[in-house]
């Protein structure tokens, strides 16, 4: 794990809760309309997460996971702040250019169907899937909202590097590799 980290990745606010709750090991990506001609990448093996609520909507996630975007919803900071607390270790990266295979992936996420294929239909079929290990800070590192996070595009620079000491796993080593056996077998099968 690298010491410090300066990159971010922009997400979700309710899909970093579950992710930092340990619901999901995954995270679906297309990519924003910022991301050049090429189109997303996962150009960063870690990095931290920053949570976004632009698009998140209550139809955009499964039912079950209603009451963590309620929650998400009732405790965003003020719009001059960004909170930073999970640090993502990307352990796979899959491409997915089969629609078919997207409800093998059901029981992984907390996205809705439809969320879920928007996605893999922006532009031009396919969905990367990030197998990743979630490891959280104690406290929290909050950093000043600026138009430098603007803008549909996954990866940012924060404004100075965030140290990892500290950092507590989501899920025992056990229940990790246990949910990357499970994942892998859904996608790679």
């Amino acid at each position: 794990m690298e010491p410090v980290n300066q990159i971010a990745f922009k997400e979700w606010a309710v899909v970093c809760a579950a992710l930092a709750s340990g619901q999901q090991s995954l995270i679906l990506r297309k990519g924003g309309i910022h991301e050049g001609r090429d189109g997303f990448r996962v150009a960063h093996r870690e990095f931290w997460l920053f949570p976004t609520g632009f698009h998140q909507e209550p139809d955009s996630v499964v039912d079950g996971a209603l009451p963590l975007l309620e929650d998400v919803l009732t405790r965003q900071p003020n719009a001059n702040e960004i909170h930073i607390q999970q640090y993502v270790e990307v352990e796979d990266v899959i491409e997915l250019r089969d629609e078919s295979r997207l409800s093998d992936l059901a029981p992984f996420h907390i996205l809705s169907d439809n969320t879920v294929l928007a996605r893999f239909h922006y532009k031009t079929p396919g969905l990367f899937v990030m197998l990743v290990r979630i490891h959280q800070l104690q406290t929290k590192v909050t950093i000043p909202a600026s138009l430098h996070f603007a803008g549909c595009r996954s990866w940012v620079d924060l404004p100075s590097p965030i140290p990892s000491t500290g950092l507590n796993p989501v899920l025992s080593d056990e229940a990790h590799v246990e949910r990357m056996i499970g994942l892998r077998k859904q996608l790679l099968s």
